[in-house]
């Protein structure tokens, strides 16, 4: 079941970051998908916020390429899609 409005703001209130780049892409990343994310997208979304700024962005930019045992599949996933956004 995806997020209703309420969650959705309180998500991206949480995803506003220290680093431009960060909100420019987390915004376009939720006005796409926002509203569409499933129950492991949405977990998977809240797992990448607890990243660290400059951490985030060199995942987003593909800076700093992941191994499994760092992120599961489910955030995998997602990173893609912000990585499109």
């Amino acid at each position: 079941m995806p997020p209703d409005d309420a969650a959705l703001r309180r998500i991206r209130w949480r995803a506003r970051r220290g680093l431009l780049e960060n909100d420019l892409i987390l915004g376009r990343f939720f006005e796409r998908h926002g509203k569409t994310l499933q129950p492991a997208d949405w977990q998977a979304v809240q797992a990448l916020l607890e990243l660290d700024d400059n951490h985030l962005l060199d995942l987003l930019l593909g800076h700093a390429e992941p191994s499994p045992e760092q992120l599961p599949p489910a955030q995998m996933h997602v990173l893609h899609w912000l990585r499109a956004a």
